[in-house]
């Protein structure tokens, strides 16, 4: 996944260690409220922006939290926007980025999977469409997704080279042609080898939720795919306690605990 260059720091910081509060704004923010200038990026993709809140909203908020029950527990997320520090905790272990290193504190060897890839992994799932803004992508034409009659149309996004650590990735875009919500996210996963792949995997975006005039996802859907489009369910991600604020956590909060360990990208392979 991708680290953006620094937005200019608007707000001050919280006092140390201390995460943000749910804020209290208008959530009936229409899209004309917050128009999207910037025209580097395709007119659709724009309008889809603004179904969602606008790039304008997006841009003012500073901090990111929301929670994922599994059957093992609550995992929370906190993810300071801008800089995109990042903490993923639960009850036996941590992982994060604290602007410089990937860390984890697995004090019982509970995580089995690689924290380079999936500290911030939910993160640029969950902040779609607008991480799709971000600094360093091309975007290139598609054919619209058909799934169960209907079409979607949609936007390919590719990263230049050297812009993050799977600048090889390919993400499809697809949204309801005539509301303009995003409805569907086709993805390539190139991390681990840095080539190119054409297997595509696909998730179903539902039961958007407004938070500080912003539409974010309540739940995600896998699905299984056949000849690289999406067929049938898989499993459902949930996410609750969504927070957005205009004010970040003070660094401290994704500083590496005592005990912790750096952690480098697997190499191919492993």
């Amino acid at each position: 996944m991708h680290r953006p260059l620094l937005w200019i720091w608007a707000f001050v910081l919280l006092s140390c260690g201390e995460i943000p509060k749910k804020e209290n704004r208008n959530d009936d923010q229409t899209a004309e409220d917050s128009p999207v200038s910037d025209t580097r990026y395709p007119q659709a993709l724009e309008k889809v922006f603004q179904v969602h809140g606008g790039l304008d909203t997006w841009k003012q908020q500073r901090y990111l939290s929301y929670e994922i029950p599994k059957d093992s527990g609550v995992e929370r997320h906190h993810i300071n926007l801008y800089s995109r520090e990042d903490l993923v905790e639960t009850d036996t272990y941590k992982m994060g980025y604290d602007g410089k290193d990937v860390w984890i504190w697995d004090p019982g060897q509970q995580y089995k999977g690689d924290p380079v890839f999936y500290h911030n992994l939910m993160f640029y799932f969950y902040a779609m469409p607008f991480v799709l803004a971000d600094p360093g992508i091309q975007y290139f034409e598609i054919e619209p997704l058909a799934f169960n009659g209907k079409e979607y149309p949609g936007i390919g996004i590719r990263y230049y080279d050297g812009v993050g650590t799977s600048p090889k990735d390919e993400y499809f875009l697809h949204y309801d042609p005539q509301s303009y919500e995003m409805a569907w996210l086709g993805y390539t996963v190139t991390y681990r080898t840095g080539v190119p792949s054409e297997d595509v995997h696909w998730i179903r975006y539902d039961d958007w939720i407004s938070v500080s005039g912003l539409r974010l996802p309540g739940s995600m859907t896998w699905y299984s795919a056949e000849d690289g489009l999406p067929v049938s369910e898989r499993n459902t991600v949930k996410f609750q306690e969504i927070v957005l604020s205009e004010t970040p956590a003070d660094p401290s909060v994704f500083a590496m605990p005592e005990g912790g360990e750096k952690r480098e990208p697997a190499k191919a392979g492993e």
